[in-house]
């Protein structure tokens, strides 16, 4: 297949490039890398069926020859990014979707969406399955990325109804792995950034609160496995194993080696609003696209550790 990626030099986008690449399809990777960093592909630069496009997916663009899949993976997704750029994340989350759904439906192509755990908001179900509405805050600091990714959503089933473009939407619940970028603002990133530092891990609130970390290559076998499904979704991809944030930052320890102390803050600006617990349902992912996480966090945690002090050695 040829297959365009949005978002293509980012985190997940890069994992999946990598991947799409392996399997023999071609690849044109869309990234205007506010987020997104060269380095994450940079081995990819030679190969004959990849191609990076620097373009910001708001403003007008097309695609020579035909396309099969279109992959929309694109937006800051970092609670650092909510009160730097929340204009940028929510027009990527409009008008950029749209972009790329008029680009699904000119070429016939497939479209697949990645939507957020965020969209059920402060969930009062645990665990969250599909059917569940949400309690989601719509003018607090997390409201660009919460209200930029429904709106995503209800934009793809537009097209699908009244364009009949085949699309799917897939909701991604905490992703990790080599790849993140150390100052992002996200749990595990940080963590281990202060482990591998000497810094005292900072816990904001009182660290009961809970997270299922997914690691990335679990993630991308599971947007893989919706884009060939054939279903519309949406469908959970995460993982089921819960953690507080504070058995987090123990493990992150034992995993460094670090003596780094642990210590608790109050929450900042950014982070205010977060959700006290997050757990996805897979019943209908495991039904109609026959996929389930693999990847324990203390093994994905290792793989993550080894690449991050590569990486700041090199640095």
């Amino acid at each position: 297949m040829r297959v365009v990626v949005s978002g293509g030099a980012g985190f997940i986008g890069s994992h999946l490039c990598r991947r799409l690449l392996a399997d023999g399809h071609a690849v044109l990777a869309v990234d205007n890398l506010v987020t997104g960093r060269r380095d994450n592909v940079a081995d990819l630069a030679m190969h004959p069926d990849f191609h990076l496009l620097e373009h910001d997916i708001v403003q007008p663009f097309d695609v020579d020859g035909p396309v099969d899949l279109v992959l929309h993976l694109a937006s800051p997704a970092s609670p650092s990014d909510f009160l730097r750029i929340p204009l940028e994340i929510l027009e990527v989350g409009s008008t950029g979707t749209r972009r790329m759904l008029d680009l699904a439906h000119r070429k016939g192509a497939r479209f697949l969406i990645t939507s957020t755990s965020e969209v059920y908001g402060d969930p009062l179900v645990h665990p969250q399955p599909e059917t569940y509405f949400g309690n989601v805050d719509p003018t607090g600091p997390r409201s660009c990325y919460d209200e930029a990714k429904r709106f995503g959503e209800a934009l793809t089933m537009a097209y699908r109804r009244m364009h009949d473009v085949d699309t799917v939407i897939v909701r991604i619940f905490n992703t990790y792995g080599p790849c993140m970028r150390p100052d992002d603002g996200r749990v595990l990133s940080t963590f281990i950034h202060q482990a591998l530092t000497g810094q005292a891990l900072t816990v904001h609130g009182d660290g009961s609160q809970t997270r299922s970390y997914c690691f990335v290559d679990d993630q991308v076998e599971g947007l893989l496995a919706a884009a060939r499904s054939g279903g519309a979704g949406p469908y959970n991809v995460g993982s089921t194993e819960e953690y507080t944030v504070r058995e987090v930052a123990e493990l992150v320890i034992e995993v460094t080696g670090s003596v780094s102390p642990i210590v608790t803050m109050p929450l900042p600006a950014e982070r205010s609003g977060d959700p006290q617990r997050r757990q996805p349902d897979l019943t209908r992912t495991a039904a109609e696209c026959g996929w389930q996480p693999r990847v324990p966090l203390a093994a994905g945690l290792a793989v993550m550790v080894d690449a991050a002090r590569r990486e700041l050695h090199g640095a």
